[in-house]
């Protein structure tokens, strides 16, 4: 039996479950956690399989991950969740849109996209290999963090936000973040848009080059009730280079009513 992955969680009211991106962990949400409870939400964040206590899977795939969500969210006795997920986080939360639409109430998408290209691409093996480079040189998380977190942001990034990353990114198993490495690039959930039928809101960072506005553009043109904002002067770590803009488009997107969302 799959152990359920371990958050934290803050606030009473409507569950908001967040999902972190590839160099994250629970704290990558710490500002939105504060946001949300102080306005009356229970705010929900967890550690992936194989990120701070949450025991890994195996065999380390988008199903196992989507599963794991799940698992949570069960665990939490509610119906249904509002998921928010950035980047890798936004991959499991359309799996999990598309395996178990029950379960959503609304979707949040940050810098994120509905497919990583082809698994068999050079791109990808040429990504994961940039990435993974570092390490096979015999350098920590923590010297990739310190390298990686600034070439991630916008010129209107927080300073603090800055420091949350790279910490949290330094805090990753290496053996994890290889793993998540390999997951990452097998994603597409490109067909599934259409079937999205739950409010989404998409928040893409101007200068992502990760999840580029563009490609989330047209994500959100293909998700039916959709709205896409692009956030100026920010780059892929949203929610932490601009906390508290991000966390106003996300209360006023969880504030109005479902009628009022096309």
């Amino acid at each position: 039996m799959t152990a359920v992955p371990t958050f934290t969680t803050l606030g009473g009211g409507p569950t908001v479950l967040m999902l972190h991106g590839i160099g994250g962990g629970h704290l990558s949400f710490a500002p939105q956690v504060e946001s949300l409870a102080v306005a009356g939400y229970r705010a929900v964040a967890w550690d992936m399989p194989g990120y701070g206590h949450s025991a890994p899977i195996e065999p380390y795939t988008f199903k196992g991950l989507a599963q794991s969500c799940v698992l949570l969210i069960e665990s939490l006795k509610v119906s249904n969740v509002v998921l928010v997920g950035h980047s890798m986080g936004g991959m499991v939360a359309q799996e999990v849109v598309a395996r178990r639409p029950d379960l959503v109430s609304r979707l949040v998408l940050c810098g994120t996209s509905p497919a990583f290209g082809k698994p068999d691409g050079d791109w990808q093996r040429e990504f994961v290999s940039q990435r993974t480079a570092p390490l096979d040189a015999g350098k920590s998380m923590a010297d990739l963090a310190e390298t990686l977190v600034p070439q991630m942001v916008g010129p209107g990034s927080l300073p603090e936000g800055l420091r949350l990353a790279t910490h949290c990114m330094g805090m990753v198993p290496a053996a994890t973040y290889r793993r998540a490495l390999e997951c990452i690039v097998t994603f597409d959930r490109r067909a599934n848009l259409p079937n999205i039928n739950v409010p989404t809101l998409l928040i893409a960072g101007e200068h992502d080059r990760n999840a580029p506005p563009a490609v989330m553009k047209k994500m959100a043109e293909a998700i039916p009730r959709s709205t896409f904002i692009q956030m100026k002067g920010i780059g892929h770590l949203q929610n932490l280079e601009a906390p508290d803009d991000f966390d106003g488009l996300l209360l006023n997107f969880l504030s109005l009513p479902q009628e009022l969302l096309h």
